[in-house]
């Protein structure tokens, strides 16, 4: 795998109007913090909930897709359930078998939603990494072409289409703020702003991995769990997003998982916007108040997955 600093603004600006076929562009949503009892505040929130597949992991998956070859023995992929819902649409919009490794965390709604694209699933493990050892093997043994959730260049480079879509949407933004797991999404987002504006990591207290990277100086294993242990929970944040991360991410912000919940229920309460617990994280740190902006300041924040059932929440 190449390093971080090949994921480029040219590279993204290129791929932008190759995946624009099989994507949408998803809207934005502006809101008062007023309506949700909070001191009035003007905060946009791009709702790439809205995305096929039910988060922003379409952008990756086509992206892979279009720029590898792919084998006869078609596209594998391990998850926490996004990633592999992905993969599995992508593969089926473009003709190719996809097999998807999910770990038993998984929730019932992105299995499902992986089943309804035609791709075999295998559930297994406990955590994501022992679904990914899976893959690797089931990759060895068949030939599939492995798309990895995070640490793929190519992937960085889909999921910073959404920072090109972003600014496209909200050019005068001074702050977004982001959910991070194994790090794909702030990672191309960052690479797609490179700096010009603040992007503020927010990430699970049980499942801290850019956090810890950050004290570390390097990418280092971290709790996986949670309630966003199915998509915010990897060992570690991938070593191609990390020198990104150390270049255009100013820091990272911990939230809780009743913050989470919180978040999730105040979104579908008030503007019923369906969020799983990773695509509510960022709006979280908002609604809790461990992200305070300063006067003034315009703050955009990334509702990124929607694969959930509500009447959990």
């Amino acid at each position: 795998m190449s390093q971080g600093n090949t994921v480029t603004r040219e590279r993204i600006a290129a791929m932008e109007p190759r995946i624009r076929p099989y994507i949408r562009h998803t809207p934005v949503l502006r809101v008062d913090m007023a309506d949700f009892d909070r001191t009035p505040l003007t905060v946009d929130l791009k709702l790439e909930c809205l995305q096929h597949s039910g988060s922003f992991k379409a952008r990756g998956a086509f992206t892979n897709l279009l720029e590898r070859p792919v084998p006869e023995a078609g596209v594998v992929a391990a998850s926490g359930g996004n990633h592999g819902a992905a993969v599995a649409y992508a593969a089926m919009r473009l003709g190719h078998k996809a097999t998807i490794f999910v770990p038993e965390v998984s929730p019932a709604a992105k299995l499902e939603r992986i089943r309804s694209y035609g791709a075999e699933l295998i559930v297994g493990g406990a955590r994501y990494a022992e679904a990914l050892a899976a893959s690797e093997r089931f990759a060895e043994q068949t030939g599939a072409l492995q798309i990895h959730a995070f640490n793929q260049e190519e992937t960085l480079v889909g999921q910073g289409t959404l920072g090109l879509e972003i600014e496209s949407d909200l050019p005068g933004i001074d702050t977004l703020l982001v959910a991070v797991g194994g790090g794909g999404l702030i990672g191309g987002i960052a690479a797609w702003f490179a700096g010009r504006i603040r992007i503020i990591a927010v990430e699970p207290e049980g499942a801290p991995t850019l956090h810890r990277a950050f004290e570390a100086g390097h990418p280092v294993d971290a709790p996986a769990e949670g309630i966003a242990a199915d998509s915010l929970a990897p060992k570690r944040v991938g070593e191609m997003m990390f020198p990104i991360a150390e270049a255009f991410v100013e820091r990272s912000i911990l939230v809780s998982d009743d913050d989470i919940i919180a978040a999730q229920k105040a979104l579908w309460n008030r503007v019923r916007i369906i969020s799983e617990p990773g695509g509510a994280a960022a709006f979280a740190a908002v609604l809790s108040g461990r992200y305070t902006p300063a006067p003034g300041e315009r703050v955009a924040v990334l509702v990124c997955g929607a694969n959930a059932n509500p009447a959990t929440f």
